[in-house]
């Protein structure tokens, strides 16, 4: 059984007050390691850094709390699949020389190798479910 939204309400709330001030409480930590004889930068950076991480769990919190209020019976035509355009990614070039014209044996045994896998990909299909 699922707890109603106005039961979940307050404990979602103090979940993040505690986690706010908890953030808050070891940015201020950090910066007094920073004050100290030893603190160095990096207890600067993190004292900056917590409070940040407080300001994240209050705006989560308020993104969550107006997803949760959104009509779900309203679709927008972005909710749909969309198909992606052939055009998007570039088209890929056929191999500029055959494998008998290239000096080079390893681009030839690398060429005679995709044009395998191409051969290979050809016969199996394109159904890759069965994988």
């Amino acid at each position: 059984m699922t707890a109603s939204r106005s039961n979940r309400r307050p404990v979602l709330i103090a979940l993040v007050v505690v986690s706010a001030a908890a953030c808050l409480a070891l940015g201020w930590w950090q910066w007094e390691r920073f004050e100290a004889v030893d603190g160095n930068g990096q207890n600067l950076g993190y004292a900056f850094q917590w409070p940040l991480f407080a300001g994240f769990v209050i705006y989560a919190y308020v993104k969550f709390v107006r997803l949760e209020h959104d009509d779900p019976g309203e679709t927008t035509a972005a909710d749909g699949p969309t198909e992606v355009p052939l055009d998007l990614l570039p088209q890929r070039h056929a191999p500029a020389a055959a494998a008998d014209e290239l000096d080079d044996p390893e681009a030839r045994q690398l060429l005679e190798y995709n044009s395998y896998l191409a051969e290979l990909n050809d016969t199996r299909g394109t159904d890759r479910s069965s994988t």
